[in-house]
């Protein structure tokens, strides 16, 4: 890994410290994205400290706002001249219906087009840099019964917390499965999976009672954050899945996502339809 340039994004806390740190140990270059100047500092003088590498560094993106990906991404690419391995992780969940700044249900904004538009804007990058990595955190979550609702996406007419987050989750997948068809024959590999049921703070803030309800169970049944992130640092790093693509792994392993994940139509109605989002045209 030395020489090499990787991002890891919501890296201030839970999976994404983790990796962003164990990635570290082994002598990249590490950008941190965090969306808190506070809260990423605190993580990144962790990560420095734990890993003895001085090629840490901070950078601040909202992922709930399009322009503030842009932004990161425009002064990523000047800070940078190489991008080997993208980490897709920063999500979370909301118990109610919230709007981004772009007028996204905010879910959709953070879960699928943050990875969306960011893997977007750094793909020039990604294409020029040999054997280089995206590496999407999906969930098993993705696993809802309708697939998604594309009539109604925005979630205008009835929200459940548990019920969009998962179908955000799909999404990660659609579009892992997507992109790769369209990175065929290059030296650029993309794959998606589930790190497990962690324990983590997620969603404690955000769910209120569901949140108080789900911190608990995790803490009781859930593994620890080291042991959630071994799949992504797995698919950054491991010599083993050199030039393997399209792909949703668990536990390290290739496993089978679910039938509503592969159907490739509403894949592409998904791609076309954060394409028109990504240029604002919103709709319902």
């Amino acid at each position: 890994m030395q020489d090499k340039v990787v991002i890891v994004t919501g890296a201030n806390s839970g999976i994404g410290r983790v990796t962003a740190r164990e990635l570290a140990k082994m002598g990249p270059t590490v950008v941190m994205v965090c969306r808190s100047q506070e809260r990423g500092a605190e993580a990144l003088a962790h990560v420095k400290k734990e890993s003895n590498n001085p090629n840490v560094h901070l950078m601040l993106c909202d992922f709930s706002s399009q322009q503030s990906i842009e932004s990161f991404a425009t002064q990523f690419k000047a800070d940078f001249d190489r991008l080997d391995v993208l980490v897709n992780n920063a999500g979370t969940i909301f118990n109610e219906r919230l709007e981004s700044v772009d007028g996204l249900e905010m879910t959709l904004a953070v879960n699928h087009m943050g990875y969306f538009i960011l893997t977007h804007h750094l793909l020039d990058l990604l294409k020029a840099t040999v054997l280089s990595r995206i590496v999407n955190v999906s969930s098993m979550a993705h696993q809802v019964d309708k697939g998604v609702n594309f009539d109604d996406i925005q979630r205008k007419n009835g929200y459940s917390a548990f019920q969009v987050y998962g179908e955000s989750k799909l999404m990660n997948l659609m579009f892992t499965y997507a992109l790769d068809r369209r990175l065929a024959g290059m030296n650029v590999t993309v794959n998606a999976l589930h790190p497990g049921f962690v324990r983590t703070n997620f969603g404690r803030n955000t769910m209120g009672l569901l949140g108080k309800i789900i911190a608990p169970a995790a803490m009781l049944f859930g593994v620890n954050d080291k042991e959630g992130a071994k799949t992504q640092i797995y698919l950054a790093t491991s010599p083993e899945v050199e030039g393997v693509s399209g792909q949703y792994w668990v536990k390290s392993k290739q496993t089978e996502s679910s039938a509503h994940s592969h159907d490739e139509a509403a894949q592409e109605r998904l791609w076309e339809l954060s394409l028109a989002f990504m240029n604002r045209e919103t709709t319902s």
